[in-house]
């Protein structure tokens, strides 16, 4: 499996269901300028995949306030997608989620981030790029382990951070908790206040 921290996100041109219902082609360049996760879960219609798609649909506010751009992907077709949407939560749906999901049929992108398990579906991998498409963050869980959304956002406001300010987020860092100047003395100062704290 490859690293993609710290190279840019390989390009996609894909057909979509947007949050409307509607059928729409999508590239990763056109959200250039925003913050995109980008996540892959294994096949419409299963078991794990609807609670994390509803989980990060019940977060979109959140991660749009961020100026966050979420993209779920799949190797189902746009109207697997769609019908799916159509299916109510209660009965295994996702209900009409708020962002795009990637209609990946061809399985390109899948294999294009290596995440393409035994050649038929993706193992649950998420991906955080920054505004210039730049890989900064990835986590693959195998098929049984579903994701934790609220970490997603905590590495989002990490980022943003560390842009902003020049410091380095320690090990469970939170928005509002102190970070550090990424060296010696930085991390001495740190660890002289908040070293029981981790």
């Amino acid at each position: 499996m490859s690293v993609l921290v710290t190279k840019p996100a390989p390009e996609f041109n894909v057909e979509a269901v947007m949050p409307d219902g509607s059928f729409s082609r999508l590239t990763l360049s056109q959200f250039r300028g925003k913050y995109v996760v980008l996540f892959f879960y294994p096949l419409d219609f299963t078991f794990v995949c609807p609670t994390e798609i509803i989980a990060f649909d019940h977060r979109v506010a959140e991660f749009e306030a961020r100026g966050v751009q979420v993209l779920g992907c799949s190797v189902d077709s746009k109207f697997s997608h769609w019908a799916w949407r159509q299916t109510k939560v209660k009965e295994g749906g996702i209900g009409p989620v708020r962002f795009p999901l990637l209609a990946d049929l061809s399985k390109t992108i899948g294999r294009d981030y290596d995440v393409l398990f035994d050649g038929e579906k993706c193992l649950r991998a998420s991906f955080l790029i920054d505004k210039d498409g730049v890989v900064q963050h990835q986590v693959v869980n195998n098929l049984p382990l579903g994701r934790n959304i609220d970490e997603m956002l905590r590495m989002v406001d990490a980022l943003k951070y560390t842009e902003e300010h020049g410091e380095v987020c320690p090990a469970g860092w939170e928005h509002g908790d102190a970070a550090m100047k990424g060296n010696r003395e930085g991390v001495s100062t740190y660890l002289a206040k908040n070293a029981r704290k981790l």
